[in-house]
């Protein structure tokens, strides 16, 4: 028996698309843990990424033939819920990265302005075509990333860096003074 048969069509179809823009953004999430090797998040997200999605699609595929509607939903839903997802990624950045700034004068200084934003592990001395250059590695989390580029470049407006994401860190490598994950940016408030 179809529980929601008495529901109209234009409700069901906001009820669909409210749930892609919730499960989407969840698979989104649930990737980037598979990435990272946080077994227990992608499991538990993966969960509730599929039980909602399997409410969802039952409903377009049994009512389809009443509505194409429903499909459309179905779809923009999962267009907008592609939109949150990374919205929601960039505002919880659960990725690790590992910075390369190359700096010509100003190691030192560029060194002290990120320290707040991430963890220096490495100065190391070197040549380019155009002369001497310093190469500074920094871990730092993804939501410190805006704040560490921008310190970067106020300390060395010429200094050019890459970001690549990192797969995992050891212990010590703690990124400033707020340490690691959400449970930190918790203790900290």
């Amino acid at each position: 028996m179809d529980t929601f048969a008495a529901v109209p069509t234009w409700l069901l179809g906001l009820a669909i698309f409210a749930l892609r823009i919730v499960d989407v953004p969840i698979g989104t999430i649930r990737t980037i843990s598979m990435v990272q090797g946080r077994a227990r998040l992608a499991v538990t997200l993966g969960f509730f990424e599929v039980l909602i999605w399997v409410v969802a699609v039952s409903q377009v595929v049994m009512r389809i033939g009443d509505s194409f509607l429903l499909a459309v939903f179905y779809a923009a839903g999962f267009s907008a819920g592609t939109a949150v997802g990374m919205l929601v990624e960039r505002r919880v950045s659960l990725g690790r990265y590992l910075i390369r700034i190359f700096t010509t004068r100003r190691a030192a200084e560029v060194s002290a302005a990120v320290h707040p934003h991430g963890r220096v592990l490495a100065a190391f001395p070197g040549t380019t075509p155009e002369g001497p250059v310093s190469l500074l590695f920094v871990a730092a989390l993804g939501r410190r990333l805006p704040a560490l580029l921008a310190a970067a470049q106020a300390a060395d407006a010429d200094m050019d860096y890459t970001v690549e994401p990192a797969a995992g860190w050891s212990e010590r490598v703690q990124p400033g003074a707020g340490g690691l994950g959400w449970r930190s940016e918790v203790k900290r408030r």
